[in-house]
């Protein structure tokens, strides 16, 4: 679907007034009075949301602080009548080369929130966790590939990678969620990925 996507929820709702369906709002947070006036605007309508983990006091730093923020946010989608199915959190994918435990703190947040609400969305930015690294897109792969065997089920990531697709289609096909492999056997016939000939 189309997404309308700005740090300013205002115009946001603006720009949904000229979709001709239901898209993307993207994005919403729990800084200032963002979260009120984007689930108002898109409460009792089809439209699907991306909402990062930070708030007023900025990215949380652990775990335990994301989930915190996690829980006000889903406390909000709540008081709106706004089905989980239809958010797209991110947790908010920071470079790698700062960090002390690897991944582990994305990893244990997108399956935490993965248990609580199995039908909501995790969604996030791949080529973050590789900034000012030597060969990035190795390390965009690894990141994906374990991001979705947490939890992760979309990305904002460079689809013209034909590598990276790839490794998308077979790891979904490993996890079990592409019945015979045949996403995986199609995605190869029309040149996604593979040897193009």
């Amino acid at each position: 679907p189309i997404a309308v996507d700005s740090p300013n929820v205002y115009t946001c709702i603006e720009s949904m007034k000229y979709c001709n369906k239901p898209g993307l709002f993207n994005s919403v947070s729990l800084e200032g009075d963002k979260i009120d006036a984007a689930f108002k605007a898109i409460a009792d309508t089809k439209w699907e949301c991306v909402a990062l983990l930070n708030s007023d006091k900025g990215i949380p730093k652990t775990a335990k602080d994301r989930l915190d923020v996690f829980a006000d946010l889903m406390a909000k989608v709540k008081e709106y009548g706004i089905d989980p199915s239809r958010m797209h959190i991110d947790p908010l994918v920071e470079m790698l080369c700062t960090s002390e435990d690897g991944i582990a703190m994305v990893v244990e947040v997108i399956r935490s929130i993965k248990e609580q609400y199995p039908t909501i969305h995790v969604t996030g930015a791949v080529s973050n966790i590789s900034f000012n690294l030597p060969a990035r897109k190795m390390v965009n792969m690894g990141f994906t590939v374990l991001a979705m065997n947490a939890g992760l089920d979309s990305a904002i990531l460079d689809p013209t990678n034909g590598d990276l697709m790839g490794i998308i289609f077979a790891t979904e096909a490993l996890l079990g969620e592409d019945d015979y492999c045949m996403e995986y056997i199609g995605a190869y016939r029309e040149g996604i990925f593979g040897q193009k000939k």
